[in-house]
């Protein structure tokens, strides 16, 4: 597709959802009849994103987005779900952990986990139930706008008093009608056999595309689709989280996301960090050919770029971060294409582990800034990591120092802030120099894969074991069956011959 074909198809769903509030206007004037939130009603008519996932849903049918729209807004506003909040749940549901967040598929998606074996179909908790999955939704959509999940039932030790028929009704219509963008996949772990009846009716509510985000899984084959670090022990991983209420786990963005130190604190830890590696032979170079910044030092850029409405930003999905040195720095490339100053701001989910320079300040008309981002000390990337970009258009002649910055973003709407987030790639094993591979078995790559091949022997280990003991087991109950068979044959034969003796 050429950037002018992508041009005139952005600007064919820009006009659909205009069409699409008009409609929405026209046939249910939802302002003068209270038929919708005013928290959903905001959103509708500033969010073109909240328009536009309807619209997505209903492959840009606008009268369908309509019908759709209307029916999960009369939802949201008869479930309160804008006042569901976590003092306001079923304390026995928190603490149980029915669901909640941990981890990540291969695919970078958040892992959504619902433990079966601990639920149990009950209509008079049906209501606080819903409220309890949209609560973890609503954190989730607000938290990681724009990204997906990946939903996990964790099937493992549960039977059929632990489906809820309504329930599952009602989770699958929460990624139809009501959060139509939301969905990357289901996976199905373990499903017992007596259950395979329940999941085809199920299987019957889902529509095309959702039948295809479906996957049955097994021990097996569960890493096809989840790294082993992202598994509990259970499933053959090597995760040994539990849940223990409070506080929620794995919740990221609940603290404001951190700014990086200040430039003095910044220069310090960093003239501290050039006399440690002073003293360390230099390791393998990452970069490419040309790829070297104007500090000197080379630093992993990519060249896919996100054209925002204030900004085009590259990369535009993630910043990756290697074992050598020079692979522990990215760039992140930010373009002013307005026709006003634009402050911007670089925020992280680990202050503590990054540095980002200049972590805020503001683009004139047609300027451009490189923000390095690199690691603190011995500090190792993670999957988890996440960066927030966030941009805002000023007023022309304001001044951009720290301090009239710092009360610009203080009086600033969110709604006028353009959000930009980039997730943490963490580069293993083999690293390319000057278009040669250089293995680094020799070094801390090398060692963190051979502890992950250890990892995932003890895991497979684990697994035969277990099968061995069902092996041994089930020889056990065949051998006791065999005994009370042929002692029951003895009896039968005895009693016969018994009674052929007495005629």
């Amino acid at each position: 597709m050429t950037p002018s074909d992508l041009e005139e198809t952005q600007e064919s769903i820009q006009k659909k959802i205009e069409e699409t509030r008009e409609r929405l206007r026209l046939e249910y004037d939802p302002e003068s009849s209270c038929r919708y939130d005013s928290v959903d009603l905001r959103r509708l008519w500033e969010e073109d994103g909240f328009v536009a996932g309807y619209l997505e849903g209903r492959h840009y049918v606008v009268a369908e987005a309509v019908k759709m729209i209307d029916e999960s807004l009369q939802w949201r506003k008869e479930l309160g779900v804008n006042d569901i909040t976590e003092n306001s749940l079923q304390k026995s549901f928190l603490e149980a952990g029915m669901h909640y967040f941990r981890g990540y598929d291969k695919e970078g998606h958040k892992l959504f986990w619902f433990r079966l074996k601990i639920q149990a179909k009950d209509g008079r908790t049906l209501q606080e139930k819903k409220r309890y999955l949209v609560f973890w939704l609503e954190r989730f959509v607000k938290q990681e706008p724009g990204s997906l999940l990946t939903a996990v039932f964790d099937m493992s030790e549960s039977g059929l008093g632990n489906v809820d028929m309504d329930f599952l009704r009602f989770f699958i219509n929460c990624f139809q009608v009501y959060y139509p963008r939301l969905l990357a996949k289901i996976i199905i772990f373990e499903l017992p056999w007596i259950m395979n009846a329940a999941w085809k009716i199920v299987k019957s509510w889902l529509g095309p595309d959702a039948i295809d985000k479906l996957k049955f899984l097994s021990r097996s084959d569960v890493q096809t689709y989840i790294e082993v670090e992202h598994l509990p022990l259970h499933m053959g991983g090597t995760d040994a989280f539990e849940y223990i209420y409070p506080p929620l786990p794995e919740d990221h963005f609940q603290a404001p996301m951190s700014e990086s130190p200040n430039q003095a604190e910044a220069a310090d830890l960093d003239a501290k960090e050039s006399d440690q590696l002073g003293a360390r032979p230099r390791k393998v170079c990452f970069a490419e050919e040309g790829d070297v910044d104007s500090r000197g030092k080379s630093a992993r850029r990519l060249t896919t770029t996100f054209k925002g409405s204030l900004l085009h930003l590259s990369p535009a999905v993630e910043l990756c971060f290697g074992q050598s040195e020079s692979d522990r720095r990215c760039v992140i490339l930010l373009h002013n294409i307005t026709k006003h100053p634009v402050a911007y701001k670089v925020r992280t989910t680990a202050p503590d582990k990054y540095r980002v320079k200049p972590s805020s300040g503001s683009l004139e008309l047609g300027s451009s800034v490189e923000i390095m981002v690199s690691l603190h000390g011995s500090s190792q990337a993670s999957p988890q990591d996440r960066f927030l970009v966030m941009a805002a258009e000023m007023e022309a002649g304001v001044p951009g120092d720290n301090q009239d910055l710092a009360q610009f973003w203080k009086e600033i709407p969110k709604a006028k802030v353009m959000e930009h987030r980039l997730q943490c790639q963490v580069l293993q094993g083999v690293v390319h120099t000057n278009n040669h591979h250089t293995d680094l078995t020799n070094g801390t790559g090398g060692q963190q894969d051979t502890h992950t091949m250890l990892l995932k022997l003890l895991a497979g280990t684990r697994r035969l074991e277990q099968k061995v003991d069902r092996c041994l087991w089930t020889e056990s109950v065949l051998i006791v069956l065999v005994t009370v068979l042929m002692a029951i044959l003895s009896c039968c034969l005895f009693t016969r011959h018994t009674g052929l003796g007495m005629f």
